[in-house]
């Protein structure tokens, strides 16, 4: 993801809340972005005014829907304060760069305990024995409840909470039994918990049976009347996972026939379920053999304080261009490996946005078929688990110099769909060339664009593939190669087509390619003197790579590696690589050279004409990273 979502805006982003957070992140949000608190907003309200947010933070209540994702024009981030993201269009977010955030651990603690409230109060019949009471009756022979130990428990979805939730019955003497294809063995074991195979043989063995499942397709309506049937008769169930999962209408009719002893439920298909006062859910509520709360599972004080943090530090990680700890619709990397990935990201980037600003031009019109690159990574970098940030950063590099006018956002959740949408080949491989060791960075980044098999407009191609050691062989002889490197956490681009370089790639840049001879600074420099033009610093980088193809980006090999990487046909290596194959050139042979020059405003066209008049220089092109 790119780190510059915050940089040239003065204005502080915006983060909408519609619904009560806990104020500790809210108060964290407030010190750099500013939070507006609108509570009770209808939907069409909501997508009025959300094109002015970059974030917005929800409970469960918010329905985050594609009409209002559409609206959302400087949307970042979608914050659940919460597990479930039901309530989030999540493939209408990453269609358009939305990153949705949940909290999966802020209420695992408080999820369990509520299951235990219920499943305790399910068995001695406390609602009920408190209403009877405060209506002035005794009724402790009517009330008599069963006792929780010796007793099955049946869990379903052997997750964070079921596995908290299994540990607390233990306690209470309870057996416990998880259906769960993903629990692991090792860890049920060490619960003394008895892990089935499948839901069929679960279900009669329990007494109690508790849900701690996601709500997917998959899980829709998974206890209806058949699975109900299965259970023993007197059982009692419990929901606190999400509304639907069980069939409201079933868990209705088992109850009135006795089959089904008690159910208690924190969450409804429709919420709140006396909505609709037909409903099944709305019956179900009213059922003397139910037990039902208002979606608390996740109601404690320490809970929402929990999640509120939680989502609210990922809020800042994300605008900040971070990646989140718990994104539902991006790659979790491991910390470890992201922040050494992160100057990485930033360089990755930079070189795309340089290749567009600096190779493509609506006067090269013969560059428009370059659609494959080669993102080539050497070095300690090789040894990440993941390199789909630095995929991600590339593309958005890319294609931000031509998309930024829109306010389309590529980044780690997107990048993929826009990559295909446009046409664009990624291949990513790792050189394990021990010659890298010996550079002064330990890890090296090369870009190869170049033409690949089916390049033209309007053609459809893979995303993203990856490898390790040779290239493809290139179809085409005309490519651009940009090397670089990360020094210090900053990133620094060593090669420049076939030009040797090193110079961080930040701020505005004017390219000078000119011939290698005395006088040519004193004459750049005069040009943008008199045009008022302050020149920041200067790299003079020297033809060092030989190779076929126009301008000043032909040729192969890594910068500051003259054995490169082994390769053949499309010229990254060796000499003898191939036809494209590059060479060190000597100092004999160097006749032209690169002058990066930064600067302090934009460089006009009649500049860069007076620029290109002056004798030697052959081509200007000026570049804002």
């Amino acid at each position: 993801m790119a780190s510059s979502n915050l940089v040239g805006h003065t204005a502080r982003p915006r983060v909408l809340c519609p619904e009560n957070l806990s104020a500790d992140g809210l108060t964290l949000l407030r010190k750099t972005l500013d939070v507006d608190e609108k509570q009770g907003l209808t939907p069409e309200q909501l997508i009025d005014m959300i094109p002015e947010y970059d974030a917005l933070l929800v409970r469960s209540e918010t329905k985050v829907t594609a009409a209002l994702l559409n609206a959302a024009r400087k949307l970042k981030v979608v914050a659940r304060a919460g597990v479930g993201v039901d309530n989030v269009d999540v493939p209408a977010a990453t269609r358009l760069g939305i990153v949705v955030v949940n909290s999966p651990s802020g209420n695992i603690q408080a999820a369990a305990e509520h299951t235990i409230a219920l499943l305790m109060s399910l068995a001695r019949n406390v609602p009920d024995a408190d209403a009877s009471l405060k209506a002035g009756k005794w009724e402790r022979s009517r009330l008599v409840g069963v006792e929780v130990k010796g007793k099955t428990l049946g869990i379903v979805g052997l997750g964070k909470v079921g596995l908290i939730v299994a540990r607390m019955a233990r306690g209470l003497g309870m057996n416990v039994v998880a259906a769960d294809p993903y629990a692991s063995q090792s860890v049920a074991a060490a619960a003394n918990v008895i892990l089935v195979e499948s839901l069929a043989e679960l279900l009669p063995r329990a007494d109690f049976l508790t849900i701690h499942t996601p709500m997917l397709a998959s899980t829709r309506g998974m206890l209806s009347s058949t699975e109900l049937n299965q259970m023993k008769r007197g059982a009692r169930i419990l929901n606190v996972a999400r509304g639907g999962i069980v069939d409201e209408k079933a868990l209705l009719s088992a109850l009135d026939s006795g089959h089904i002893a008690g159910v208690a439920v924190d969450v409804f298909t429709s919420e709140p379920p006396t909505k609709d006062p037909d409903s099944a859910a709305a019956r179900l509520v009213q059922h003397p053999k139910c037990i039902a709360t208002p979606h608390l599972g996740a109601s404690t004080v320490e809970a929402q304080e929990n999640v509120s943090m939680d989502v609210c530090e990922q809020v800042l990680q994300i605008l900040a261009g971070d990646l989140p700890r718990s994104a539902v619709n991006a790659p979790i990397i491991l910390p470890a490996e992201y922040k050494t990935l992160q100057p990485f990201v930033r360089l990755v980037e930079k070189m795309g946005s340089l290749y567009t600003q600096h190779f493509t031009s609506p006067r090269q019109p013969a560059q428009r078929n370059i659609n494959t690159f080669d993102l080539i990574y050497e070095g300690e970098i090789t040894h990440m688990s993941s390199t789909k940030p630095l995929f991600a950063a590339l593309i958005k590099g890319l294609t931000s110099p031509i998309s930024d006018a829109e306010g389309f956002n590529v980044n780690i959740v997107n990048a993929e769909t826009v990559a295909k949408e446009r046409g664009i080949f990624v291949n990513e491989q790792k050189s394990r060339d021990p010659s890298t060791q010996a550079q002064a960075y330990s890890s090296l980044v090369t870009l190869v664009a170049r033409a690949g098999a089916g390049a033209g407009a309007g053609s459809e191609g893979l995303v993203s593939t990856t490898g390790t050691g040779q290239q493809r062989e290139s179809s085409s002889s005309t490519q651009h190669i940009i090397s670089g490197y990360c020094s210090d956490n900053s990133p620094f681009i060593s090669r420049l087509g076939r030009f040797s370089t090193s110079f961080v790639p930040e701020g505005k840049l004017l390219i000078c390619h000119n011939y290698d001879s005395p006088g040519k600074i004193g004459v750049v420099g005069s040009v943008l003197g008199r045009q008022g033009v302050n020149i920041n610093f200067m790299s003079v980088a020297p033809a060092t790579f030989s190779g076929s193809g126009s301008g000043s980006g032909s040729g192969s090999a890594s910068a500051a590696s003259p054995t490169g990487i082994n390769g053949s046909g499309s010229g990254i290596g060796s000499g003898g690589g191939g036809g494209d194959g590059a060479e060190p050139v000597s100092s004999k042979e160097t006749t032209e050279a690169l002058m990066i020059l930064g600067v302090d405003k934009e460089v006009g066209d009649d500049v860069k004409t007076e620029l290109v008049g002056a004798r030697g220089v052959l081509n200007v092109s000026s570049v804002t990273l």
